[in-house]
């Protein structure tokens, strides 16, 4: 994992500084429930190249969260909305299956559930997305949320975009 992620603090982090951050949290209150997700949202400039922002965020349920964010780096040209939100899925399947191996190896870490948010919904051009979508997460073994239940992809990455 060699990006680096945005937070609150002023400089960036490695996937691995992320991880050791997201374990922290979690241990300032082992009796909270907490859920770890993460969601991608791109945006489509005018020449039709997507700029990527993939969001990892620890949510302490009833009591706040915190997130982190990177930009992919890459700007494709995509011809239709269904090959960049594809892109998006895809994006987020390589990091959920990094972090969630890497969140595994803290074997003192409190327990939490894991889920990918994807920027889709039963509205709009998207729906036509949703079971094909939700069905390549599920089978690679992670919970999945769609609008509006998608913060991770809807709200944190797309305030980035």
């Amino acid at each position: 994992m060699d990006k680096y992620f945005n937070s609150s603090i002023p400089f960036p982090l490695s996937a691995d500084q992320v991880l050791q951050q997201i374990v922290d949290f979690m241990k300032q209150d082992r009796l909270s429930d907490y859920r770890v997700t993460i969601g991608t949202d791109s945006q489509a400039n005018a020449d039709q190249r997507a700029d990527f922002v993939t969001a990892i965020v620890v949510h302490r349920i009833g009591k706040g969260a915190r997130y982190f964010w990177t930009r992919s780096g890459e700007t494709i040209k995509f011809h239709t909305l269904r090959e960049r939100i594809t892109r998006e899925v895809l994006i987020s399947l390589d990091s959920a299956h990094k972090f969630s191996e890497g969140l595994a190896a803290f074997t003192d870490a409190p327990k939490f559930d894991f889920a990918i948010h994807v920027d889709i919904g039963q509205n709009g051009e998207t729906r036509k997305m949703i079971q094909e979508l939700v069905g390549m997460i599920r089978a690679n073994n992670f919970e999945v949320k769609t609008k509006p239940d998608s913060y991770a992809a809807s709200n944190v990455a797309d305030k980035h975009v």
